[in-house]
């Protein structure tokens, strides 16, 4: 397919779809916030360390390849990021599930991406998951390919085809990034999230008086 990603690409629009679909109250991402969903140490393979600089790279590529768009959401002064997959691919949550567990842990058994994908979707049988990726695998360009079952496996894999991931935290220029965020941004963004964390703080503790006054 045209504009095949690299490690980095791949991950950063991964992290897009995954927060989207099992965050939505908490996406479109920062730069800041999409950096830590990259080196999250959970349902990621391989875990990386990635910095703000690298991941704005990354974004600034994936834009020009149209697959990211920058926003400005209500109430919030820092700039965000969404992906724009769908611009470019007609595509289902179960088709985004699939193709966003491959890019974030790579080549998977049906048994595997159906339980990967539970948290994001739900697909009622193995069937199901394997009429989805034969689906994705004839899409125009293929999406997905079934790969040869490997020496000492029972199942084959599948894997998705927007990149090979073989370029790593060198694979991008090292002209500065037109994506930076300035300190006043960060200070805004660190103002965003205390304040959220203020207000999930005193949802807790008014759902646990409510609690503690039924004894």
């Amino acid at each position: 397919m045209d504009n095949v990603l690299n490690a980095g690409e791949v991950r950063i629009l991964a992290c897009l779809i995954e927060k989207e679909l099992t965050t939505p109250e908490y996406y479109p991402l920062s730069l800041n916030s999409l950096t830590n969903a990259c080196n999250q140490k959970s349902n990621r393979d391989p875990v990386v360390s990635y910095d703000e600089t690298y991941v704005a790279r990354g974004l600034a590529s994936l834009q020009e390849k149209g697959l990211v768009r920058k926003t400005l959401t209500s109430g919030s002064r820092v700039s965000k990021f969404l992906h724009t997959i769908l611009d470019l691919f007609d595509l289902s949550r179960q088709d985004m599930a699939i193709l966003c567990e491959l890019m974030l842990r790579g080549p998977q058994t049906l048994g595997e991406v159906r339980a990967h994908t539970e948290r994001m979707t739900i697909f009622e049988s193995m069937e199901e998951v394997e009429t989805t990726l034969q689906g994705l695998a004839e899409h125009d360009p293929p999406l997905t390919l079934k790969m040869p079952r490997e020496s000492g496996r029972k199942e084959c894999r599948y894997k998705h085809l927007f990149g090979d991931g073989t370029e790593t935290l060198h694979a991008f220029s090292t002209e500065p990034a037109a994506i930076q965020m300035s300190s006043e941004e960060k200070i805004r963004e660190l103002e965003e999230e205390i304040l959220r964390l203020r207000n999930e703080l005193e949802e807790l503790k008014k759902a646990f008086t409510e609690f503690k006054s039924q004894f």
